[in-house]
């Protein structure tokens, strides 16, 4: 998945960072040469778990702070499994999430493309 990944033209690098809470732990570097100003570096983090639930949090570092929204699936009471943390804090507040391909390559690939989305939008403020 990471070899697969590192293809997309935002992304620079790749390492597992496993822990005891995060087996599947991949973090993506993304080229921050891709992005304007204020954005001096992005990455992005994707866990998966055996049930098949999934968190993938994208964060950005700027001159101001930061900025990160983060796409789950995972039992969230009040709420679908499915669901989409929205920029820029990724607060405990949800929206629905239409994100939730099979395999999760899929997943990791769509969130890309809404990053590069964002890039997009960047550059044209």
């Amino acid at each position: 998945m990471a070899r697969r990944a590192v293809g997309h033209r935002l992304v620079s690098a790749w390492a597992f960072q496993s822990d005891a809470m995060s087996p599947r732990r991949l973090q993506l570097r993304l080229d921050a040469t891709q992005y304007p100003e204020p954005v001096r570096a992005a990455k992005l983090d994707a866990r998966w778990f055996e049930d098949g639930d999934y968190s993938i949090h994208y964060l950005e570092r700027r001159d101001d702070g930061t900025w990160q929204c983060h796409w789950d699936r995972h039992p969230k009471p009040g709420t679908e499994p499915v669901h989409f943390h929205p920029s820029p804090s990724a607060s405990g507040d949800v929206d629905p999430s239409e994100i939730d391909a099979n395999p999760h390559l899929g997943i990791l690939f769509e969130v890309l493309d809404r990053i590069e989305e964002r890039v997009t939008t960047l550059y044209e403020k």
